[in-house]
């Protein structure tokens, strides 16, 4: 141990009490003699010697005790990131760096980020306290700190020190909780106004892909955030999905819900049943509900028939849900529709409900097979063909000459043993006559052709095409005369006159007609497909009792006429249409 020393006085001596290793006081220190005052100044007091007291030498550093307390309190203090050991010490440096590295953490940490510090960071600064705290507590081991307590205490007072970065860190870590909670809250708000934007979408299909994404990153926060705010409120967000994506149905456009109650009904194949609760089997009754409306609603529309599935959909009802109430509901309903625009045929304009019902023929056929789909074909069918009939008759009467031929020969051919089959192609010979010649539609041509005696007409073909003869009046029917092999084109319509027919070297195809007496309407058809440019001819006879009829039927050329084909065309002259060929 060092000795401690008393002065006993200036120049004084004084023993130390000791055992025989006791050393001798040190002298005091000698001061040399003051210089001598110049003549004529006052005297100078010496200064009193008592002053040598306080004028010793610092002891040094090494010459304080080691204290464990001491280290340690220093080392808590820096071990609190503020430097507050290498305070106490006074090495200023040493606690700016500590300062500036606390700081730098600050900056780096605040805002609290959802995803933290990185942990290189957050490594460097703990290695920055631990080596300040060493080094602290190594100072401190024979360096006193301007304290006024026991080490003991600063020590207590250190590791009391040591809550505050201990509660910046668990105050940390709640606001990097708080903000990653947020984080999760604004991506639910993202996803939400996603799905609010695609519900604005002119129609599902514009919609789909929006809606799809939307509900991905529902599942995702739901799966991959479970104790997240935001994953406890995904439930509602559902709800509210479906209600949205169901918009159509709740304001009863049941054919624009089609597509998306089938999205809607097919979720939980990649969502899970699990996940939906209850809304995995919502979809099933309004899609039913809508199948039903829509298809009733638009029965007999060629655009529902055309759609989806041929068939439409009720089709899609009886194959989807067979068993539900609304596919009960689908014969009872169709057979009613069909009955409606039966009774329509037979009104002034029955062509509408012909269309109506072709429609619901077209529907009707891509109907599953077995009740009710078979009943409500047959029943289809035979209203079709009624519809076809009369339709064909109304038009002859509105002078749709060229639709009422069409339409009856298509009847005809379609329904060959329909019982009016034989009608309609008395019509449309009549119709095709007075598309050429009106006065043949004035009226219905009689359905059956009066009695008496009938005059006999020899009709025969002078034509290197093939003709058919329709005529209409008191009777009405058609004749075809197959094309003359031998016979050719005349020249001209006189040596037509003159010649045709009566070349004895030629057999002329030949058909024979009984017809009563009166006045007809006549068409000359030309029925070669080879035969374009030749024109038909329709025209007026009258059949009188006792009387032999023939006709010849022949072809003049468009060589007859004069100036052709070297006729010149003239620039300043107007353009002359082609001219016909004359039969």
């Amino acid at each position: 141990m060092r000795r401690s020393e008393e002065p006993s006085g200036v120049g004084g001596t004084g023993e130390q009490p000791g055992g025989p290793e006791s050393t001798p006081p040190e002298p005091p220190p000698s001061f040399p003699p003051p210089p001598p005052l110049p003549d004529g100044a006052p005297a100078v007091e010496p200064p009193s010697s008592e002053w040598l007291a306080y004028t010793l030498p610092e002891e040094p550093d090494d010459a304080v005790p080691a204290d464990p307390w001491r280290a340690a309190a220093a080392g808590l203090f820096n071990l609190g990131g503020l430097g507050l050991g290498y305070v106490l010490l006074r090495r200023w440096p040493q606690a700016v760096l500590c300062w500036i590295a606390t700081g730098w953490l600050l900056v780096a940490a605040l805002p609290a980020d959802p995803d933290g510090l990185p942990d290189g960071a957050v490594w460097a600064y703990v290695l920055v306290l631990v080596s300040a705290a060493v080094h602290g507590a190594w100072l401190a081991r024979r360096a006193r700190l301007t304290l006024p307590w026991r080490s003991t205490v600063a020590a207590g007072l250190g590791l009391v020190l040591l809550a505050v970065p201990a509660g910046g860190a668990v105050g940390y870590e709640a606001a990097r909780e708080e903000a990653y909670q947020r984080m999760l809250l604004d991506r639910l708000a993202e996803t939400d106004r996603l799905v609010t934007a695609a519900s604005q979408r002119d129609g599902f299909a514009e919609a789909k892909k929006d809606y799809e994404r939307a509900l991905k990153a529902y599942r995702e926060l739901s799966d991959d955030h479970p104790g997240s705010r935001a994953a406890q409120r995904i439930p509602d967000r559902l709800d509210r999905f479906y209600d949205t994506v169901a918009a159509p149905y709740r304001e009863k456009e049941y054919c624009e819900a089609l597509e998306p109650l089938r999205y809607l009904w097919n979720v939980p194949d990649t969502t899970g049943a699990m996940r939906l609760g209850s809304l995995a089997e919502w979809p099933e009754e309004p899609l039913a509900t809508s199948l039903y409306e829509c298809g009733i609603t638009n029965l007999g529309s060629d655009a529902v028939s055309e759609s989806k599935a041929n068939g439409g959909a009720l089709a899609d009802l009886l194959r989807t849900f067979p068993d539900s109430a609304q596919a009960a509901k689908v014969e009872p309903a169709v057979s009613a529709e069909i009955a409606k625009r039966s009774k329509a045929l037979k009104g002034d304009d029955p062509c509408p409900a012909s269309e109506e019902l072709q429609a619901i023929s077209r529907t009707m056929v891509d109907l599953p097979a077995g009740s009710p789909g078979d009943g409500l074909r047959t029943d289809a069918v035979n209203a079709v063909e009624s519809g076809a009939y009369a339709c064909g008759v109304d038009e002859f009467e509105d002078a749709k000459f060229g639709a009422a031929a069409e339409t009856l020969n298509d009847f005809a051919d379609k329904y060959e043993d329909n019982k009016n089959a034989k009608r309609a192609r008395q019509i449309a010979i009549a119709a095709e006559i007075a598309e050429e010649r009106p006065e043949a539609g004035r009226k219905l041509p009689p359905s059956r052709g009066p009695g008496g005696s009938k005059m006999p007409m020899e009709i025969s073909n002078d034509a290197p095409t093939a003709v058919e003869f329709l005529y209409t009046g008191p009777v009405t029917g058609s004749v075809y005369l197959p094309a003359c092999a031998e016979c050719t084109e005349y020249s001209s319509e006189s040596n037509a006159e003159s010649a045709a027919c009566s070349n004895s070297g030629i057999d002329y195809p030949t058909s024979y007609l009984n017809l009563p007496a009166g006045n007809y309407h006549t068409l000359i058809k030309y029925a070669d497909e080879d035969a374009e440019d030749v024109t038909n001819k329709a025209d007026g006879m009258s059949i009188d009792p006792g009387y032999t009829y023939t006709n010849c039927t022949y072809v003049v050329s468009e060589s007859s006429y004069p100036g052709y084909p070297s006729l010149p065309t003239l620039p300043e002259l107007p353009e002359i249409e082609p001219l016909e060929p004359i039969v």
